[in-house]
């Protein structure tokens, strides 16, 4: 029985001493790291960059992907840049442009750097001095907008004087081969029902189909008045024009039903005098015996005009 006792001290002794030697071991290491990281290195890393801020006129190419930063700094801050890089989000719209490459100077934008990366740039700096830019420029063109609308108003509303854009063009840029071909922009599809009140809105310029091209502006505002309308009429002469002075015309009728749609506060406005109905006679063609009555004069704020009579007769008197 004593010498089981032995075996089992003896084994109990060695597996403590293993315990604690892994132990010392592993503080020795811990000490030897936060000793070795404390230290201050003169370290190269890597910084990626990230272009933002690009005028639309210009187009980059062939640009670095990163920054080299020579850091004076301990350990501890240089493993963590190696591992865990910031990305460094340039300015384009700040840099100048000098000699066909726009140039960042490091030191003029030292703020927004120190914003980002958070370094202290008396321990640590760029290797360049600027990073310098490639780019492309692009063609320029400035094109109207057409808006796409469907309407559908309220029975006794309408449109005062149509639909309003703003802006009412836009200026895009891009490939020469592609804005060659462009003559117009359109909007995305707009419907509107049952409308009966002013409506102003945005919608956004469509822009399928025009790949590789870059807006100024990617969306317009439109708008339009709406007023209660009502139908009112008025007898309006009709005037014979370009009659041959050796011919002597007569026209039945002399005078047309002419109809329109005004809003409710201009109806009172509304006179005969502010319309004029023509009939040319320059129109006639051979073996025609009647003219087509023409509206050539009508206020602003009337809409919708039609004229009861459609074809005037005409006699010629010798």
């Amino acid at each position: 029985m004593l010498k089981n006792l032995k075996k089992v001290t003896r084994t109990r002794f060695r597996k403590t001493d293993f315990n604690s030697f892994l132990f010392f071991l592993f503080f020795a290491v811990v000490i030897w790291i936060f000793v070795q990281f404390s230290k201050h290195y003169n370290q190269v890393i890597e910084i990626p960059v990230e272009y933002i801020n690009v005028p639309p006129d210009k187009l980059l190419i062939n640009n670095p992907d990163n920054l080299h930063l020579r850091m004076k700094e301990n350990g501890f801050r240089v493993a963590w840049f190696s591992m865990f890089p910031p990305t460094l989000q340039v300015d384009v719209s700040k840099a100048v442009e000098d000699d066909g490459v726009l140039r960042y100077i490091i030191d003029e934008h030292r703020g927004d750097i120190l914003a980002q990366l958070n370094i202290d740039f008396d321990d640590s700096q760029f290797v360049k001095d600027e990073l310098a830019i490639n780019y492309e420029q692009r063609q320029e063109k400035k094109l109207p907008v057409i808006l796409r609308i469907e309407t559908e108003y309220a029975a006794g509303f309408g449109a005062v004087k149509g639909f309003q854009i703003s802006p009412d063009s836009i200026t895009v840029s891009g490939p020469d081969n592609i804005i060659d071909t462009l003559s117009m922009l359109y909007t995305r599809p707009v419907k509107l029902k049952n409308i009966k009140e002013d409506i102003s809105s945005t919608v956004g310029i469509d822009t399928s189909g025009i790949r590789h091209l870059t807006l100024y502006q990617e969306n317009v505002n439109y708008s339009v008045d709406v007023e209660k309308f009502t139908e009112g009429n008025v007898v309006v002469p009709i005037e014979l024009i370009n009659v041959p002075n050796n011919l002597n015309v007569v026209i039945f009728p002399k005078e047309t039903l002419l109809f329109y749609q005004v809003n409710l506060k201009d109806y009172n406005k509304v006179t005969p005098s502010d319309f004029r109905v023509v009939a040319d006679f320059s129109k006639v063609r051979e073996n025609q015996d009647f003219l087509l009555p023409e509206i050539t004069k009508e206020p602003e704020f009337t809409t919708n005009h039609r004229i009861n009579e459609k074809r005037i007769q005409f006699i010629i008197k010798k």
